[in-house]
């Protein structure tokens, strides 16, 4: 369909479909945290399952519309490469937060245990790229056990938050997560709930150009599929994710803004499950190369230092990046110039 046009008429294409996902995201943000407000659940579960999973959705239909035309590097590649990005722009929204530390101030049992769950889940593909290839119906099992552990990972999520067995230590730079208006909660939340999943459909469709320009890019220009999907639509589609975050933090809504990014990379996982389902060659895992397992390990690392992050609770002055927050966009960095040289 965007074989026949134009290098400007695809780059108007894509700056349309970009300014789409932007504009679509940063609406999600005041809508998911009225959420959290009035339905009780708290901006750090509606973050890390509502608009986590909402914000990725141009993601995942790039994701898997690559896997059914049988590029199965852009598919695995746009998934892994966007959880990347995604914790680098939590480390920026670090360093615009001018208060202190963000992952300090953001204290929250249900981030550092999705980001544990994460951890868990990034291991899968790993395992399955090893392991045999043995599909059923050409669907590895890893597959399946991705979507069972984030199923898991969410229902314990929710039981950790009403019951949770330790408390992070309250500061002076602590930020709960406190409802903005309390008579708003005694509203129904119908109505923002069929906005946002609006505001899906709408993100849905600008994934869906961005996947149709990616295979064009690759096919005329030559380029990396790998690197396509981990710098180019990762990126792209990754934006919301970039808005959210740092509109949640202009709002005040800290976990609302960790759990966004976490949340959303624990969905990310999932683009592997339904690339592999729309793969029809095979398992994706073993179609894949090393450039793709690259930013698996970029990924991990990355998460890994976050939880550090959180856990640790580094307390700096005013208006300085927190040491983990820095050693993400190292590690990003990084990634990058493996990929490029």
């Amino acid at each position: 369909m965007f074989a026949s046009l134009s290098s400007p008429v695809l780059l108007g294409i894509g700056l349309v479909a970009t300014v789409v996902i932007l504009v679509s995201g940063l609406r999600m943000t005041g809508l998911a945290d009225r959420i959290a407000d009035r339905t009780g659940l708290g901006e750090a579960l509606i973050g890390g399952v509502l608009l986590g999973a909402a914000t990725s959705v141009s993601g995942t239909v790039v994701s898997l519309t690559s896997a059914l035309s049988g590029n199965a590097s852009l598919a695995f590649s746009n998934g892994i490469g966007g959880i990347a990005a995604q914790t680098a722009f939590l480390a920026i929204a670090d360093m615009l937060y001018r208060r202190a530390n963000l992952e300090h101030a953001a204290a929250e049992l249900a981030n550092m245990f999705q980001c544990g769950i994460l951890l868990l889940l990034l291991s899968v593909p790993f395992v399955a790229y090893s392991a045999p290839s043995v599909t059923i119906f050409a669907i590895h099992p890893a597959s399946i056990l991705l979507v069972v552990i984030y199923a898991i990972g969410v229902i314990a999520t929710a039981r950790l938050r009403k019951q949770p067995m330790w408390e992070p230590v309250d500061t002076s730079d602590t930020r709960p997560d406190t409802p903005e208006d309390e008579d708003d909660r005694s509203q129904p939340a119908r109505g923002l709930i069929l906005q946002f999943v609006l505001l899906m459909l709408i993100m849905g469709s600008a994934g869906w150009c961005i996947a149709q320009l990616a295979q064009v890019l690759i096919t005329r220009y030559e380029l990396s599929s790998s690197m396509v999907g981990a710098l180019m639509t990762a990126v792209v589609t990754s934006f919301p994710e970039l808005v959210t975050t740092l509109a949640a933090v202009r709002r005040g809504a800290l976990q609302l803004a960790v759990g966004g990014i976490i949340g959303g990379n624990t969905f990310d996982i999932l683009f592997l499950t339904l690339s592999d389902i729309g793969f029809r060659d095979g398992s994706v895992y073993h179609a894949i190369g090393r450039d793709d397992l690259l930013w698996l390990g970029v990924a991990a690392m990355m998460t890994a230092v976050l939880l550090l992050g959180l856990l640790y609770r580094e307390r700096r002055g005013p208006g300085r990046i927190g040491a983990e927050s820095a050693t993400m966009l190292a590690i990003y960095a990084g990634g990058i110039a493996v990929q490029a040289f």
